[in-house]
Formats: structure tokens, sequence, C-alpha cells
């Protein structure tokens, strides 16, 4: 599985809590791995559950800086697709010394082509710029 692939299983992942109480996710992440869908090597799983646990334990402080930075959206009115690629990157900028910060940003615009609407590569794009 390449890093491309990985990255988007950590959204799909991470995109459950949304939907889901922090305290529920390890029960949502044995869900997401037993999905046919989502098959994935040992080795993968382990590196999808630690990279979201550790995005999920800084989330507040992640939500806090968008907030900051998106003048005019709160991460309340933001669409929960461009919301989860935003923490994604957000987290893989300032706290992944492994991915640089143009990786980061480009990754998240392909998520937000793939999954989010027309507008989101541009959205996710404007905001990150700002922490780049």
């Amino acid at each position: 599985m390449s890093r491309r692939e990985i990255r988007e299983q950590i959204f799909k992942l991470l995109f459950r809590i949304e939907f889901n109480q922090k305290e529920e996710m390890a029960q949502q992440e044995a869900f997401f791995f037993a999905d046919e869908e989502n098959e994935t090597s040992e080795k993968e799983s382990v590196i999808i559950s630690e990279k979201v646990n550790k995005i999920v334990e800084k989330l507040d402080d992640i939500d806090q800086l968008l907030n900051e930075k998106a003048k005019g959206w709160e991460t309340e009115r933001m669409g929960k697709v461009d919301l989860t690629i935003l923490r994604l990157a957000v987290y893989e900028i300032l706290y992944d010394e492994d991915i640089p910060t143009g990786v980061a940003i480009n990754e998240a615009v392909e998520l937000a082509k793939k999954f989010g609407q027309d507008s989101s590569p541009a959205f996710v794009n404007g905001v990150l710029a700002k922490f780049a």
C-alpha cells in the first residue's frame, strides 16, 4: 500500500470522529478494519491506527488553530469532509516531522478532489496556505 493509500485510509477512519464520540473510536476502528473494503496488512493497520489516535489526541488544538486561521469559517460551519482533510493536513504540517509541508498540502488537495465537493480543493488549499 502506498503512502497516498495509507493517508486515504487514515482520512476514512478519522472521518468517523464526526459521527461518533472519541471514546467510541476504538470500536469504530475495529469496525473499520473488519470491513473488506478497508483490508490492510497488520503493519499498515498499526500505522493507520497510531496516526489516527495521535490526531484525535490533538483534535482540540488542531480545531482551535483552524478556527484562528480560517477567518469567517469556524470548524462547526465547515463541511465534514473538508474538516477531516484539514485536520489530517494540519496534523501533518505541525506535528509530523517526516512529512514536508508542501507534501501535506498537496496530498490534502488531492483528497479534497477525490472526496470533497467542487469547491473543496480550493478551500482546503486556501486554509492550509495560512499554515505554510
